[in-house]
C-alpha cells in the first residue's frame, strides 16, 4: 500500500540550515520506509519565497535525494513558518503512476497572458506523452494548476483548459479531469501559470468513476469552469480516490458561511465526506490532506480545527488563495481503500 509523510523544517535558520536539517529527517525517513519495502514515488515541495529558495534547494542533498522520483515545486507558504514543507508518496508496489510537472521558462512567458500560459502548459505535457498511446482524455487522472494573483488571472486559465478540453473530447457528455486551481507561483516573475498532471498508462475506462454527490455540490460546469469534483480509480488490490480542491458550496453553485473560515471549514469537509461516499469510501479512508487558506490570519483557528478533527492524518496548510475572493479556505485529498 502506499504510505504518505509531510516533513516541514524546523522553523529557525537560513534556508540553507533549513533545507539541511529538514535532508537529515527526509534521509533517515526514507531509509527507514526502504527497510519496510517502500520506494519514494513523488514528492510535492512547498516553499514560502520561491524566487529567493529554489536555486539554493536544487543545488542541495535534499534535492539530490528526492530527485530520483518524480517531483514539483511551487510557492505557497505553509503557514506554520516554515520556509520548505514536502508532502511524499511512497508505496510497495509500482502503480506506474506519472507526475509531471510542467512549467514554463521566464522567457516563454515573457508578455503571455494566462490564456496563452495555460494552452501552452497544456501543449507542453501533450507533447511529453505523444507517441506513447495516451492522451489527456484518457490517461491523465489528476491536474494542480498553480495560478499567481488568481483573483486576476483565473479566468485566462478557465477559458483556456474549456478550449483544450472541448478539442481534445473532454465534454459534458464525456468527462473532466479532477483538479485543483490554486494560488501559487514559480521563481520566474513572468510565469503566471504552472501545472502539474497525474497520467496512469494502461488505465482502463471500466475502472473510472467519476464522483457527483448531487445533493451537496453542483456539476462545475454549472458555473463555466471544467473539472470533475473526484474520481475513483479502481486497481487490483484497492482503490484511489482522488478528491478535487473542495470549498464551502452548495448544490446551486452557492458560497456558503461567507466570512466565517470555521463553518466553511466544517462544511467543505462535509462535500469531501460525500464525494468519498459516492465512491463507497469514507472520511476515514484519507491519506492526508492540503489545506489553503486565503488569509493567513485564519492559520491558527484551522490549525485547532486539523487537530481536533484529523490529528492522525498528515495534513499541510499553506497560505493560498482560492478561485473565489469569498472562499477563505479550500481542501484536497487523497484516500485509499483495499479492496
Amino acid at each position: 500500500m502506499e504510505h504518505y509523510q509531510i516533513f516541514c523544517d524546523a522553523k529557525k535558520g537560513t534556508i540553507k540550515e533549513r533545507i539541511e536539517q529538514l535532508h537529515l529527517q527526509v534521509s533517515n525517513y526514507l531509509q527507514q520506509e526502504q527497510m519496510e519495502g517502500r520506494r519514494l514515488q513523488y514528492t510535492k515541495i512547498f516553499l514560502s519565497d520561491a524566487a529567493n529558495q529554489e536555486a539554493e534547494l536544487k543545488q542541495s542533498p535534499l534535492m539530490q535525494l528526492l530527485s530520483d522520483s518524480a517531483y514539483t515545486i511551487t510557492q505557497q507558504p505553509p503557514v506554520n513558518g516554515a520556509k520548505i514543507a514536502v508532502l511524499m508518496k511512497l508505496s510497495d508496489e509500482d502503480d506506474h503512476f506519472i507526475l509531471n510537472s510542467i512549467r514554463l521558462t521566464d522567457e516563454e512567458a515573457a508578455n503571455k497572458g494566462s490564456y496563452v500560459q495555460t494552452l501552452m502548459l497544456f501543449e507542453k505535457y501533450l507533447d511529453s506523452i505523444k507517441n506513447t498511446g495516451m492522451t489527456l482524455k484518457d490517461n491523465c487522472l489528476r491536474t494542480w494548476i498553480y495560478v499567481r494573483d488568481i483573483d486576476a488571472n483565473y479566468a485566462g486559465v478557465v477559458k483556456a483548459r474549456n478550449d483544450i478540453f472541448k478539442q481534445h473530447g473532454l465534454t459534458i457528455d464525456t468527462h473532466f479531469i479532477a483538479s485543483t486551481g490554486i494560488g501559487g507561483r514559480t521563481c520566474d516573475r513572468n510565469v503566471l501559470v504552472s501545472m502539474d498532471f497525474l497520467t496512469l498508462p494502461e488505465v482502463k475506462k471500466e475502472d473510472i468513476k467519476y464522483l457527483k454527490a448531487l445533493d451537496h455540490l453542483n456539476p462545475t460546469h454549472e458555473y463555466g469552469v471544467a473539472f470533475e469534483r473526484g474520481t475513483r480509480l479502481t486497481l487490483a488490490n484497492k482503490q484511489l480516490f482522488y478528491i478535487s480542491g473542495t470549498a464551502s458550496i452548495n448544490n446551486k453553485g452557492e458560497v456558503l458561511f461567507e466570512g466565517d473560515v470555521v463553518r466553511q471549514a466544517e462544511r467543505l469537509q462535509e462535500n469531501i465526506s460525500a464525494l468519498l461516499a459516492d465512491g463507497g469510501a469514507t472520511i476515514d479512508d484519507v491519506k492526508y490532506f492540503i489545506v489553503y487558506l486565503r488569509d493567513i490570519a485564519d492559520a491558527q483557528v484551522i490549525d485547532d480545527y486539523m487537530q481536533q478533527h484529523f490529528s492522525s492524518v498528515p495534513y499541510i496548510i499553506t497560505h493560498a488563495n482560492v478561485c473565489r475572493p469569498a472562499w477563505l479556505i479550500e481542501m484536497e485529498c487523497i484516500a485509499s481503500k483495499a479492496i
